[in-house]
């Protein structure tokens, strides 16, 4: 999926703090090219810490921009906790965590009313689910009534604590990670949930290259935790925001659109699949899509846009039959196969 993080210019990213986000992300070629320059700029502070992860990186750049969420999946140590604290750092987002446990409780993630002995009253005391980005660490680890907690929070970007409804801002976004080795004490995220995550993305272990980088750069004793240090802010909040409304302007053409559509609908209809995906999938892939169109510098959505990101919309949200997993059919090969039998607009 990495097509390139570089600049559409040539010219080299340069960074700015927060206070200089206007700098660091210049009207050039429109939408498109802000957006493709900011994701330069965040692919070279990013990097700084969190070595390779391109196709990470630009996930959690358009689930941002198109208001969702993402689940991550991968073995330890494969910087997935590090991934999200480097976005957050370099967008100038507070970054919140959550390490889920078995005895994990609702209130512990939403706060709860307290009685104050000194003044005979209850006060309210946040949880840490009021953050900007938040990683919902091994969330497959809590049982499902904690895991519900984060429903309303992901769907409305606000949640309700004793009757009372209070808004987590614009630019909440979950990202949630899961162990896939380990199952023992776990509880799979019902479908519900799962259908509140925009991507699901799979992680693997590095390339021998990167691999090799990781142990030079932090295998010394004296060698920093993590790199945070060095990440910078390269853009403001309220640029993201303002660059949110504006990749939701990039044309889809009907044939797009219908494209979109026939790929959905025919997660339902094939005999691999014991269920497809939600009409909620469709139209969140049409919005993932505009964003990956103005990531690749253009204001138009086009049908390798949609392709490209059907696998990390759907194979999360589609359940195989036991017929067919008894084959070695698997949800990303089911989502492969349908991308070859529904035909793309020319």
């Amino acid at each position: 999926m990495d097509r390139g993080d570089g600049d559409p210019g040539g010219a080299p990213p340069t960074s700015g703090v927060a206070g200089g986000a206007a700098e660091g992300v210049t009207d050039q070629g429109g939408a498109a090219g802000e957006v493709r320059r900011l994701q330069a700029l965040l692919a070279a502070e990013m990097d700084k810490a969190v070595v390779g992860q391109a196709e990470t990186r630009r996930l959690l750049l358009i689930a941002l921009l198109a208001g969702g969420h993402v689940l991550l999946e991968g073995p330890p140590g494969t910087a997935k906790t590090l991934a999200a604290r480097a976005f957050a750092s370099a967008l100038s987002l507070k970054f919140g965590r959550i390490q889920f446990t078995p005895d994990l409780m609702p209130g512990d993630v939403l706060g709860s009313n307290l009685f104050n002995f000194q003044t005979s009253s209850f006060e309210l005391q946040l949880g840490p689910i009021f953050t900007q980005i938040l990683l919902a660490d091994e969330i497959n680890r809590t049982p499902p009534k904690t895991q519900a907690a984060l429903l309303e929070a992901m769907n409305e970007r606000s949640v309700t604590i004793d009757g009372d409804s209070r808004s987590l801002g614009e630019t909440f976004m979950v990202v949630a990670t899961q162990n896939p080795i380990e199952h023992q004490g776990t509880y799979p995220l019902p479908e519900a949930q799962l259908d509140r995550f925009l991507f699901k993305h799979v992680l693997d272990y590095p390339e021998r290259e990167d691999e090799l980088r990781i142990v030079r750069t932090h295998g010394a004793p004296d060698a920093a935790a993590d790199g945070l240090a060095e990440v910078s802010a390269v853009a403001a909040e309220s640029e993201v925001l303002r660059l949110r409304d504006r990749v939701a302007e990039a044309r889809m053409s009907d044939e797009i659109a219908a494209y979109v559509v026939d790929l959905a609908r025919a997660t339902r209809e094939n005999a691999a699949l014991q269920a497809g995906v939600s009409p909620r999938a469709a139209a969140m892939l049409a919005r993932a899509a505009r964003v990956s169109a103005a990531l690749d510098g253009r204001d138009f959505v086009i049908p390798d846009d949609v392709k490209t990101l059907a696998k990390p919309v759907f194979r999360h949200r589609v359940m195989v039959s036991p017929t067919a997993e008894i084959d070695g059919v698997t949800p990303d090969a089911a989502v492969d196969r349908i991308l070859t039998l529904v035909e793309p607009p020319r």
